[in-house]
């Protein structure tokens, strides 16, 4: 693959950034150090919160969530982060929760679910429905479910466990999430070495998730392995183009529609996994973010823009 055509220079400066503090075999080390170095990296894209941006942490049932606010909302974001399942928290995400509250004035609940290898699947999908179902109950006002990465796959396995016990549902904002597509073929070989999450990375997250082998037929664990796509919500998913995970968006999409739902695959040309992080510093990522943020207030709006 040749990447040095398809990444523009800006893009590389982030990739080269994001090495110096989180190098290519951090998956080599121990859990501690690999959740030190991404917490070190994480530090090192961080940026300040917006102005009018209320922040609480609270316990959701048991999870902790962080609850972002700006004036006055009606409707609720509940954002699960990306980490592989392994790393990854309330602050990793926090600035890009925040500006998510600002951008669209939506009250947004970023979920501290449980980590692997220290709690293996399911332990993360019931953390995330507990946060779900805690919200409701909190809050009452509609949701749109949004996650990135491992948090996009968390965002549909909820998505999916909702139908026919929630009714306030609004969609779905996946951002290059991993959705169990099949990994023999497609962009997990077509990207299989591609700059900050390579096949074998994907490898390993599962192996850690599982603590074994992966499970079949288990849309709690893979959205994909499901047998039945009707009743989702309206759904937007949004892939890069140079990622191994980037076929899981338009094969998700594509079984959606196919059962009379609402989908839409936004696949970003050049950008890489993880480039939420470079969206001060890269063009395309900031262009993207942009779309994300107005797809989740289009969403909590009952506006589909993508017909």
């Amino acid at each position: 693959m040749d990447y040095e055509r398809l990444i523009d220079e800006e893009t590389w400066d982030f990739i080269r950034r994001t090495a110096e503090s989180y190098p290519d075999d951090t998956v080599e080390m121990s859990i501690a150090d690999q959740r030190r170095v991404y917490d070190t990296m994480c530090q090192d894209f961080r940026q300040p919160r917006p102005s009018g941006v209320d922040v609480q942490d609270r316990s959701a049932d048991g999870v902790p969530v962080r609850v972002y606010t700006a004036g006055d909302p009606t409707r609720n974001v509940i954002y699960f982060h990306g980490g592989g399942f392994v790393v990854g928290g309330l602050d990793s995400h926090d600035d890009v929760c925040a500006e998510i509250c600002v951008q669209t004035g939506y009250r947004i609940i970023s979920v501290d679910y449980r980590l692997c290898p220290e709690y293996v699947h399911p332990a993360q999908f019931q953390d995330s429905w507990a946060a779900v179902s805690w919200v409701v109950r909190e809050y009452g006002d509609p949701i749109v479910l949004a996650g990135d990465s491992a948090g996009g796959n968390l965002a549909a396995t909820v998505a999916h466990y909702a139908r026919g016990r929630l009714d306030n549902v609004l969609g779905q904002v996946l951002i290059y999430p991993g959705l169990g597509g099949d990994m023999s073929k497609g962009s997990y070989i077509e990207h299989a070495n591609a700059p900050l999450l390579t096949l074998d990375d994907i490898r390993f997250y599962q192996t850690v998730r599982c603590g074994g082998p992966a499970p079949n037929n288990d849309p709690s664990f893979a959205p994909l392995q499901d047998d039945d796509f009707s009743g989702l919500p309206p759904t937007v998913v949004v892939t890069a183009d140079c990622d191994p995970l980037r076929d899981d968006g338009p094969a998700y999409c594509k079984h959606i529609t196919a059962a009379g739902g609402l989908a839409h695959c936004i696949n970003e040309p050049g950008l890489v996994h993880g480039y939420l992080r470079a969206r001060t510093t890269v063009r395309r990522a900031a262009d993207s973010f942009e779309r994300i943020s107005v797809a989740i207030e289009a969403l909590g709006q009952g506006i589909w823009a993508y017909d």
